[in-house]
């Protein structure tokens, strides 16, 4: 019999605690795909305050898509307001420390995605450990064709690792669409399938991970990140935030 679920509303997350079992949603207003300060920052302080007893997040959204990418309005809003640029920085620092708190987190994270998975929410998915995806899921990385740098979070690393150098070079700088199927292909997608079946492949993921060792699990999780950690030992994602900084400079 399951615990009796725990749920918080907060104005940009959902959060919903079932047994060991959390589930954190996107947008639960329905009415912001983007990626705002507000959603990194509530990701970033439940993370870093999980409870010892959740042992799988799964992250998904409430809206039409999963998350179509940054709020640029508030990056040129906060470079008008700031024109030294340390405040955009500080902003793009803290989706690095998002992402790292993913990453690094003892639950194992599962990324259930559906719509459109662009740019930041891209990023966003793939420091999941386990990704799957509805088969009507539209995937993008904009930033070169919106004339950007692809500077969020540490995407580029965590991504070429995931998905290999060749292909996410292409992705990138061609800005092309690519559907669930080619995701799948590259490994940025471990399942893809109907969108009114995704929750059932989230299930059966779910159901073994909680009956597996929490010790077992937690020291094979940062066992893996330490070897694709190693596969990117020249990682510059730490400069992520000067690189958008200055780049968005030149562009005002």
């Amino acid at each position: 019999m399951k615990n009796p679920a725990v749920t918080t509303a907060h104005d940009v997350i959902s959060v919903d605690q079932d047994g060991s079992v959390l589930h954190v949603q996107l947008n639960p207003s329905r009415r912001d795909d983007t990626l705002s300060i507000a959603v990194v920052d509530a990701l970033t302080d439940l993370l870093d305050n999980l409870r010892p007893d959740v042992r799988v997040l799964v992250l998904s959204s409430r809206g039409e898509d999963f998350c179509t990418g940054a709020d640029r309005g508030e990056y040129a809003a906060a470079l008008a307001a700031d024109p030294t640029g340390v405040t955009l920085r500080r902003i793009g620092d803290r989706a690095h420390r998002l992402c790292q708190a993913l990453e690094n987190t003892d639950a194992i994270t599962i990324g259930r995605l559906h719509g459109g998975v662009l740019g930041a929410g891209l990023a966003l998915a793939a420091h999941c450990d386990l990704r799957a995806g509805a088969d009507t899921c539209r995937f993008r990385m904009p930033e070169v064709g919106v004339g950007l740098p692809p500077a969020w979070g540490g995407a580029m690393g965590r991504l070429i690792s995931e998905a290999g150098v060749a292909r996410i070079r292409e992705l990138m700088l061609t800005s092309d669409p690519f559907d669930a199927a080619t995701a799948h292909r590259l490994g940025i997608l471990h399942k893809t399938a109907p969108l009114d079946q995704l929750d059932q492949v989230v299930e059966r993921w779910t159901r073994p991970l909680l009956r597996r060792s929490r010790e077992a699990l937690v020291l094979t999780k940062r066992m893996l990140a330490g070897y694709a950690r190693a596969d990117r030992t020249a990682d510059v994602a730490l400069l992520d935030s000067h690189l958008l900084t200055s780049h968005l400079a030149r562009m005002g």
